[in-house]
């Protein structure tokens, strides 16, 4: 951690609110997209990310400063998605579908090609609704992982951090995870 955010960290603890916006000001977005990955609704997502944020307020007594305020600020945020899906029996997660925005609307999230051919397309659409339906269809525990590692691209050590367990079960966790999607794929793929 560098100086300037132990600074902000030790301004926060004694209550100073400007100090604490500056602090989660790099990270409010990524904390958002973690939670809207999760729960796969902008207005969860907000309240969810901003009930992350509050009790990271309220609790920055509580952090060591021995980790990085970035992955302690994220463990909260995965631990509100998940308390927060409890509470709201949601059960999905998405790389790259449909997104309700709330009031009826909803918009389609696209991966760009760069390929014209209208069957490098087609195969493309079909190929990430098929990973979609597999990712929806895991536990949540593996979903998490997969988005923390394979999505986010979270380290193993910040992975073990975030998810409070020890290096061995992230490893042994996400390989099972991706062990579980491959053959949920592979199944789709013969089905189809």
């Amino acid at each position: 951690m560098n100086s300037n955010e132990r600074w902000l960290v030790e301004e926060s603890r004694k209550g100073n609110v400007d100090a604490f916006e500056e602090l989660i000001r790099d990270y409010k977005k990524s904390a958002y997209n973690i939670a809207l990955r999760v729960l796969r609704n902008v207005e969860d997502a907000e309240d969810a990310s901003q009930e992350a944020l509050i009790k990271i307020y309220k609790s920055i007594n509580n952090f060591n400063m021995e980790s990085t305020f970035k992955v302690w600020m994220y463990r909260i945020v995965v631990n509100t998605c998940i308390d927060f899906k409890r509470k709201k029996s949601i059960n999905a997660v998405s790389i790259d579908e449909t997104i309700d925005l709330g009031s009826g609307r909803e918009i389609q999230r696209e991966i760009s090609d760069e390929s014209n051919n209208p069957d490098a397309l087609i195969d493309r659409s079909f190929s990430t609704q098929l990973v979609n339906d597999a990712i929806g269809k895991l536990e949540d525990d593996f979903k998490t992982i997969i988005i923390l590692r394979d999505i986010k691209g979270f380290t193993y050590g910040e992975i073990s951090e975030i998810l409070s367990c020890n290096l061995g079960t992230v490893k042994s966790r996400l390989s099972r995870a991706r062990k579980s999607l491959k053959e949920l794929l592979e199944k789709e793929m013969k089905q189809s």
